[in-house]
C-alpha cells in the first residue's frame, strides 16, 4: 500500500530532516518550517545509528519542527529517505493541529533521547554530503542504496 495515498500535508521532523543542510541536499531546497513539539513521544538515540527514532513517551514531548510546504515530488523523496524501517502516522502536535511523523516501530532504542546538538557537532558534515550522494537516485524513485 502506499503510505503516502492519504495525502500527507504536513512532516512533523525531529531528526536529521530537522536541519537545513540535510533538506537542501535531498531536496535542492529548504521547505518552509516552524518550530513544533509532540506530546507523549520523544526523539530516542538508537543503537549503532546516527540518527533518531520516534518512538512513544508518556510525559515528554519530542521538539522539532513542522515543514509546511512540502511538494508531492518531496514527499516522495522523503518517503524513500525514510524507507520501511519508519512508519508514517498521522499525529496530534502539541499546538492540537494534525501532521505527519515518521515514527519508529523497531527495536535497538536506547534509553537516552538522540542529541542534536552532538550530531551537528559530529556528523552532520558527512551525513548531508551522504543526502547529496544519494538524492538523485531516490528522486529518480529507485530505492534508497545503502
Amino acid at each position: 500500500m502506499d503510505r503516502l495515498a492519504a495525502g500527507p500535508d504536513v512532516l512533523f521532523c525531529y531528526g536529521t530532516l530537522r536541519f537545513g543542510t540535510v533538506l537542501e541536499a535531498l531536496l535542492g531546497r529548504i521547505p518552509a518550517r516552524v518550530p513544533a513539539s509532540l506530546s507523549g513521544w520523544r526523539a530516542a538515540a538508537l543503537e549503532g545509528r546516527v540518527y533518531p527514532g520516534l518512538v512513544s513517551a508518556p510525559d515528554v514531548a519530542a521538539d522539532g519542527m513542522v515543514l509546511t510546504d512540502l511538494r508531492s515530488r518531496e514527499w516522495k523523496i522523503l518517503d524513500a529517505f525514510e524507507d520501511d524501517r519508519y512508519e508514517l502516522q498521522a499525529l496530534t502536535l502539541s499546538s492540537g493541529t494534525r501532521g505527519w511523523a515518521y515514527v519508529w516501530p523497531h527495536g535497538e532504542v536506547r534509553p537516552e533521547n538522540w542529541d542534536a546538538v552532538e550530531f551537528e557537532a559530529l556528523h552532520l558534515p558527512e551525513y548531508a554530503a551522504r543526502c547529496a550522494r544519494i538524492a538523485p537516485a531516490l528522486a529518480a524513485g529507485r530505492p534508497k542504496p545503502e
